[in-house]
């Protein structure tokens, strides 16, 4: 049996599969595999912010090798970037081999490496650990958040700024600062006023 390792670049997929040898295989997402889709409905703030997840059209054919691998694999190794990111990729990818049911009698492990050197990679594979739900929480949050925000505000900035490409999370926190400091100077009235210097004893 194999064991199904899975990075995000094909790059680091080539090198890390010399280091560990013919029982492991090792097969690259290309980055994300799921978003939300651009249309209403995909986050619901009244169904506990439930959201809709559509799998990305180039990553099809990636994910059916995936999961063609998994199915025969004795254990697959989540081994994308050690970042939200990548925690994200992990558990995105976990839960369409989940949905696929592809994972009978498969162990699932997540381990991360900051360096692509035999050394560190063996020492990752030696201390596996479950995906950090915390960081999917950050990373569900941060997605949620720009959706509810950007597909509002979107739309505006496309009215007043045409070739204005989209508008999320940090984008409307400028916009606040932008509209306040603006306010301000509207409010602002004009007084007449002296500076007067004096030199006293």
């Amino acid at each position: 049996m194999t064991h199904l390792v899975i990075v995000e670049s094909p790059a680091k997929a080539k090198t890390i599969n010399k280091y560990l040898g013919r029982n492991y295989e090792v097969l690259a997402s290309f980055g994300h595999v799921r978003d939300l889709p651009s249309k209403d409905g995909s986050v619901d703030p009244d169904a506990d912010f439930a959201m809709l997840w559509e799998l990305d059209g180039k990553a099809t054919k990636r994910m059916s090798d995936i999961a063609a691998a998994a199915k025969g694999s004795e254990t697959v190794i989540l081994a994308t970037d050690p970042d939200r990111e990548g925690e994200a990729i992990s558990w995105h990818i976990l839960e369409i081999l989940k949905n696929r049911r592809v994972l009978k009698d498969v162990k699932v492990e997540r381990v991360t490496f900051n360096a692509i050197t035999k050394q560190a990679v063996e020492e990752a594979m030696a201390h596996p650990r479950p995906i950090d739900q915390a960081l999917v929480d950050a990373y569900l949050a941060r997605r949620a958040l720009d959706y509810l925000v950007g597909f509002n505000l979107s739309p505006v900035l496309w009215r007043k700024l045409p070739g204005a490409r989209s508008a999320g999370r940090v984008q409307s926190v400028a916009l606040r600062l932008v509209c306040d400091r603006e306010m301000e100077i509207e409010r602002f009235v004009a007084r007449e006023y002296w500076s007067l210097v004096a030199t006293l004893r």
